[in-house]
């Protein structure tokens, strides 16, 4: 598969009476974004607010972050199986808003929802303090359920990246960037002393609002199956969860997967990257072993001789990671791990609920228990009656002039497992 981004680089966001790009800037018409979230029955009202690197302000409580894009041309559309129908995508040629972004905020969970500052020193956790946002703040009709406020959230935001990211149909890209997988035996034979590396990419489905989609199916009804990379990046998969906003991957994440791109770029040079295999992250022991048996099988199948393998939260699916890792090893295939850490606010408690000798080779995304200090904002976009409840927060977490003392577990982004982050540790 052939796919072309064409990159339409973002330097301000404003409102408008046309939802557009001209010279860099993003105008967006606020009623006909309004207007569209509002076709839900589930939600009684949204406020679209922007936000901008370096100001002032405080958004929270987020539940997702996603990038506008548009498809231009090839099958498919946006979010197939979501907002288009199901169509393989990947192949083509699809128009990026590079450096924009939707956020939906809402109280869905309280506890697991996270914290974007847009300067000060909690700006420096997150890569969406650098990017120009159109926040949603989504109020749902009163008796709503949980799961219900989480997936008018969630259809929201897509309808709104989608709406957005139409502005780049016909606007020329600053630059295109082209990534390309072909078939297993063609890639082989193209490059036959390469080593041939995969990528394992677990995906949260532990239920109970801890869910990723993948063309619009619920992760936790697949067993591990193989994507091209091109997939992942024209979105295939979407986050639908609520785990602790530091080791998240939102939408974005998944549509700017680092991994992905560091592999594209040595593909061909020192490694020949063969392809995607997700998998997901489950509640019972025996769900966990035929994941885990499933996706070794597929790295033995693909003839892979190394693999890297990351995760999505913590806890429960340190299980799931090590398994992943023990038995790829046993079939012959060299892993490196991608998690983060919980150990503790002085680093020396247990990093991870599990442990095998085979995971010898491990990149961290740093420790989630560490302490921070966030100064007080100007301007808060959502609300911050929930902060001493949010995971990473404690009783007198929000003081009285509006900073927030809290483990960086609260900021969205601060640890994430797949390195786009800024943390990271080193043995020596």
């Amino acid at each position: 598969m052939r796919l072309e981004l064409g990159k339409i680089k973002i330097t301000d966001v404003q409102f408008g009476d046309t939802t557009k790009v001209e010279n860099g800037t993003l105008y967006v018409n606020e009623q006909e974004i309004v207007n569209l979230i509002l076709e839900d029955e589930h939600i009684k009202s949204v406020k679209v607010e922007l936000a901008k690197p370096g100001e002032e302000t405080r958004i929270t409580p987020v539940k997702d972050v996603i990038e506008p894009r548009v498809k231009v041309e090839g099958p498919g559309g946006i979010f197939p199986g979501v907002i288009n129908k199901v169509t393989t995508v990947g192949t083509g040629r699809t128009h990026v808003l590079s450096g924009a972004a939707v956020v939906t905020c809402g109280k869905i969970v309280g506890f697991q929802e996270g914290i974007i500052d847009m300067s000060g020193p909690g700006a420096e956790y997150t890569p969406f303090s650098k990017t120009y946002n159109v926040c949603l703040v989504i109020e749902p009709v009163e008796g709503l359920k949980q799961h219900e406020y989480e997936a008018a959230a969630r259809m929201a935001g897509l309808k709104a990246a989608a709406f957005i990211g139409k502005a780049g149909l016909n606007v020329q890209p600053d630059e295109v960037e082209v990534y390309e997988t072909k078939p297993l035996l063609e890639s082989i034979q193209e490059y036959p002393n390469l080593p041939k590396i995969g990528y394992v990419y677990m995906l949260q489905t532990q239920g109970l609002l801890h869910d990723t989609y993948v063309y619009g199916v619920d992760a936790k009804k697949i067993v591990p199956t193989i994507l091209y990379p091109t997939e992942v990046m024209d979105g295939a998969i979407l986050s639908g969860n609520c785990v602790s906003a530091c080791d998240k991957n939102t939408t974005y994440h998944h549509q700017n997967n680092p991994i992905i791109h560091d592999l594209y770029a040595r593909h061909g040079k020192d490694l020949n990257f063969v392809g995607v295999i997700i998998t997901n992250e489950n509640v019972y022991l025996a769900d966990k072993e035929r994941s885990s048996n499933w996706t070794a099988k597929l790295c033995r199948f693909l003839g892979l001789d190394g693999a890297i393998i990351s995760q999505e939260g913590f806890g429960n699916p340190d299980t799931d990671l090590i398994m992943n890792c023990r038995k790829i090893e046993n079939e012959g295939v060299k892993t490196v791990i991608v998690t983060d850490e919980y150990a503790g606010r002085d680093g020396a408690s247990q990093s991870l609920a599990d442990a095998d000798p085979k995971a010898d080779a491990v990149v961290t995304g740093g420790n989630a228990n560490e302490i921070i200090v966030l100064p007080p904002m100007k301007r808060i976009i959502g609300m911050l009656d929930y902060t001493d409840k949010i995971a990473g927060g404690f009783d007198g977490s929000l003081r009285p002039d509006g900073s927030i003392e809290a483990e960086i577990q609260v900021i969205t982004g601060a640890t994430n497992e797949l390195g786009f982050n800024k943390m990271s540790a080193t043995t020596f």
